[in-house]
Formats: structure tokens, C-alpha cells, sequence
């Protein structure tokens, strides 16, 4: 499939690299689906059952590349001038922001002398700035060269599981929350990261905590999800890449407003005007 041009900016981050610790197992659930404090709910399956993961994935993609197909984007890579390089990968990795450096020494750790290998002094150079110093002009060709081969395509895979999905699950269930309140920590996860600035997902969290209490505080799961769908639209409009909110407003705003706190299909939602449907 040939990747379509971006209309909006998709997801980008301000700091990536500081992760939300790998949090304890939880206790099982509570009755009437209300999640006992430090739980999840054991009454439906959190988003890393495979099923649940797999319409995350594609939610994601929904709004980073305008398309379900998630593992199309395993080749993609631009500049959408951004001010944090190339963004490339199925989860919009970063030359500028660490976590493209970090997923291609991975990649070389496995797979010695690959396409992309010979780039890691570049990546190094311009970390955390918007350069090309030393990528250009063969980057972006052998990225796709490199989508191709099925180790690279896994180390994309174990680095979103490791910087991204598995905190956000992580995190979510410890205070409580269901499938989709794990979505919403998910996705904040990765546009945001985890860094100290105030637009970070600890600090959206932090901020919703100011208003809200999550089921583990003993509070209600919709209105601590609503404060912090709130905190994040906040965050997205301190920056103009991200001040296009539909991806709270038209879609995890409508999974919320329908009760659907287990993640269930089928689903139908809006990113940037264009709808989607999953059965």
C-alpha cells in the first residue's frame, strides 16, 4: 500500500525517552463493573488482551496515517516539519526526540551491519534537534529498505510495546481503569511522553487529578476519563501541531459519551473529519 500524505500532523512528541515505571500486578475486579481501588475491572479484558491491542493499533493509525492498516506503516517516514525531524514507523519514532535512535540500535543489536546500522552516529548528532545533518539524502529510501525485512518490523513492534503500550496498560490499570481509559492513557503516551514539561502525560495525568479521583481513589471511572480528556485537550492546544483535538473530540469523547469502557465493538469515530467503523 502506498502511504497518503499526511492532511493534519500526526502524532509527535515534546520528550519521549522518560517512560512510566512497569507498575505491579493488579487485584481482580469489583461487581457491577466499577473497578475496586489499585484495579481493573476482571469482568472484560484490559487493552493487552491481543484482540483489544489490535483495535488500539488501529485507532492510532486511524489518526497518525488516516488509515486502519497499521502494519502498512512499518515503511513510512517524512518530515512534516514539526521541528523534530523525520517521523517514521507505525508509531511516528522520531530522529529528533530519541526514540528513532533508540529503535534503530535496537535493530542493529539484532541484526548487525543492516541497512540502517550505518546511521546511528547521525542519529546520535541530531537528537533532539529538527537536523538531517548526515541522514540525507538515503535515509527515508533505506528505512523502506529495512520495513521490508521482518526483524526491523518486530523491533518497531518490542520498542512501541516497551515505551508506549506496556506503561500506558501498566498505569491505567493501577488506578483502575478499563480498556479504554487505558486507550486514552495509550495514546496520550505517544503523542506526549513522559517527560517533566507541563504538556507531558505524567503532567496531564497530574493535572486530572486535580479535578477527579480514578476508580483506585474511589472515584467514578467516566468523570476522572473526562477530566483527563480535558487536561489533554489542554495540552494539544499549547502546541499548534497538535491543536487539532478530533482525536479526543470525535473519538474517544464519543466511546465515553456511549458508556464503552471496555473497548467494545463495533466502534464509529472521526479523526480530522474523515470517519471510521470498525465491526
Amino acid at each position: 500500500m502506498v502511504h497518503a500524505e499526511r492532511s493534519t500532523p500526526p502524532l509527535a512528541r515534546l520528550s519521549r525517552r522518560t517512560v512510566v515505571a512497569a507498575l505491579g500486578a493488579v487485584a481482580s475486579g469489583a461487581l457491577l463493573g466499577v473497578a475496586r481501588p489499585g484495579t481493573a475491572s476482571a469482568a472484560a479484558p484490559g487493552l493487552d488482551d491481543p484482540a483489544k491491542k489490535e483495535i488500539a493499533m488501529k485507532l492510532v493509525s486511524s489518526a497518525e496515517n488516516s488509515s486502519l492498516d497499521w502494519k502498512a506503516q512499518y515503511k513510512y517516514i517524512e518530515d512534516i516539519r514539526d521541528g523534530r525531524g523525520y517521523t517514521a514507523g507505525i508509531i511516528g519514532f522520531c530522529s529528533g526526540t530519541g526514540d528513532m535512535l533508540d529503535l534503530v540500535q535496537l535493530y542493529a543489536d539484532r541484526k548487525p551491519g543492516n541497512v540502517l546500522a550505518k546511521y546511528l552516529p547521525a542519529l546520535r548528532r541530531v537528537n533532539g534537534t529538527a537536523s538531517h545533518s548526515g541522514l540525507d539524502p538515503d535515509y527515508p529510501a533505506d528505512w523502506r529498505r529495512a520495513a521490508q525485512d521482518t526483524a526491523f518490523q518486530q523491533a518497531q513492534n518490542d520498542e512501541r510495546d516497551r515505551v508506549y503500550f506496556n506503561p500506558a496498560v501498566a498505569q491505567g490499570k493501577t488506578d483502575g481503569l478499563r480498556a479504554l481509559g487505558q486507550f486514552v492513557y495509550y495514546d496520550a503516551l505517544v503523542m506526549h511522553g513522559d517527560g517533566d514539561d507541563p504538556t507531558s502525560f505524567r503532567n496531564i495525568r497530574r493535572r486530572a487529578l486535580g479535578s477527579a479521583k480514578p476508580p483506585a481513589q474511589g472515584g467514578n471511572e467516566t468523570t476522572y476519563l473526562n477530566a483527563f480528556l480535558d487536561a489533554r485537550v489542554w495540552a494539544m492546544r499549547q502546541e499548534e501541531a497538535h491543536s487539532d483535538t478530533s482525536r479526543v473530540d470525535t473519538e474517544q469523547r464519543v466511546f465515553l459519551r456511549n458508556g464503552n469502557l471496555d473497548l467494545n465493538t463495533p466502534l464509529d469515530w472521526k479523526v480530522y473529519g474523515d470517519g471510521y467503523h470498525l465491526g
